[in-house]
């Protein structure tokens, strides 16, 4: 019987095995999964069949310049952070960095058909071997890429943050504000901002903040016999400190509390004879939003040994 590409897709994310792999667990099981399951186990596939369900909340933010200026981040996970410390584990990510890079695919799924460096296999199938390899699963989880402009990456504790920033300078050569780039990684590693400048914050945003602070203030005795006037006067101070805490531009600089990222951005421009612009930034925390599983370690163990 013909074997789709979708059903060859279908087994693939069930199984984390390679496609060819699973055509032909599917050509041999006459396109029934069970048997094709049964199939890649007796093949000697068990193995990364059971890890490809296991939570992948561990791993790296890894964060490059190419020789070209092509600025890319990119997050990997992995079961445990021992394997995140492999030197497997991290060549393999730095290899995928390098066809982001090169192939500049529109997002994860498309990185995975991307042919993979050094061979004339996809990234999903040698994905599927590192698995078998390491012995964990892996999971591509996301990154982002900066082609134009000046980029600068930054990386954290071995990985556990990554933080890439994206410049744009006039008369100014790019070496000149490497140190400059650096120093708003960094601030943007330890202050972690929600957004570039006090101008990205939606209006819904916004009007979410009034309604929590004019909330505050009709629940304290004290400020809630207030003018509505003197209430809306608080609400905009209130507005600041925010803009203060969650824009980059806007928050103090921390190398230099006295003034804004802006103001000192600004102040090396004037220094270096020409115009610098943050443009963006992307910030990676290995693994934050995955719901970690936690296991009864002793019961696993004991499982095994049955």
């Amino acid at each position: 019987m013909a074997i789709s590409a979708k059903d060859v897709q279908k087994l693939r994310e069930m199984t984390g095995v390679g496609m060819m792999d699973c055509k032909k667990a599917l050509t041999e099981s006459e396109g029934d999964f069970d048997k094709a399951i049964e199939w890649l186990r007796e093949k000697g596939l068990a193995a990364q069949t059971k890890k490809a369900g296991k939570v992948a909340a561990e791993g790296v933010s890894y964060a490059v310049v190419t020789e070209k200026g092509v600025g890319v981040i990119i997050e990997v996970n992995s079961q445990t952070d021992f394997v995140a410390k492999n030197d497997v584990f991290k060549d393999f990510v730095m290899a995928l960095a390098v066809v982001v890079a090169e192939e500049a695919p529109a997002d994860v799924e498309a990185l995975k058909a991307c042919r993979y460096p050094g061979t004339e296999r996809t990234v999903a199938d040698v994905t599927a071997d590192k698995v078998l390899a390491i012995g964990e699963n892996i999971q591509i989880r996301r990154f982002v890429r900066y082609a134009e402009g000046v980029n600068v990456p930054y990386i954290h504790m071995g990985g556990k943050v990554g933080v890439l920033v994206n410049l744009a300078v006039e008369g100014i050569e790019p070496q000149q504000v490497t140190e400059l780039g650096k120093d708003i990684a960094m601030q943007i590693c330890a202050m972690n901002p929600s957004y570039l400048d006090k101008s990205d914050v939606s209006q819904e945003v916004l009007d979410k903040e009034k309604e929590i602070q004019l909330a505050l203030m009709a629940n304290d005795p004290k400020m809630a016999a207030k003018p509505d006037k003197v209430k809306e006067g608080i609400v905009m101070g209130k507005l600041g400190k925010y803009y203060e805490e969650n824009c980059l531009l806007q928050q103090a600089f921390v190398k230099e509390n006295k003034i804004s990222v802006e103001k000192h951005v600004a102040e090396i421009a004037k220094q270096l004879g020409g115009k610098i612009t943050v443009k963006a930034f992307t910030r990676f925390a290995t693994g934050e939003g995955i719901e970690k599983a936690e296991d009864d370690f002793a019961a696993e163990v004991a499982s095994m040994v049955k």
